[in-house]
């Protein structure tokens, strides 16, 4: 078995969701992606925010989403934040 397990992954990024909103993760899909998306980021160069010595990019992503050190943006609050970059 995969620790942590996608059903605790989602609860994590889930966390912080008010009661009567809309979790920012419905699925496995969306964890995978995010992930991915991260390791990628760390194979081109970004700073591991965890202990990543000897673990693979992928490993890495996981257990930054497991700690809450990244977070998945919902649709609405990344086009937020990229409406709000794209004014600096």
């Amino acid at each position: 078995m995969l620790h942590p397990s996608y059903a605790e992954l989602i609860n994590v990024v889930n966390s912080e969701v008010e009661e009567g909103e809309d979790p920012v993760v419905n699925s496995r899909y969306s964890i995978v992606m995010a992930t991915a998306k991260r390791a990628r980021q760390i194979i081109a160069g970004d700073e591991e925010l965890v202990d990543g010595r000897g673990k693979k990019a992928l490993s890495v992503a996981v257990e930054e989403l497991n700690q809450g050190k990244i977070k998945i943006l919902s649709d609405e609050n990344a086009e937020e934040e990229n409406s709000g970059e794209l004014m600096e």
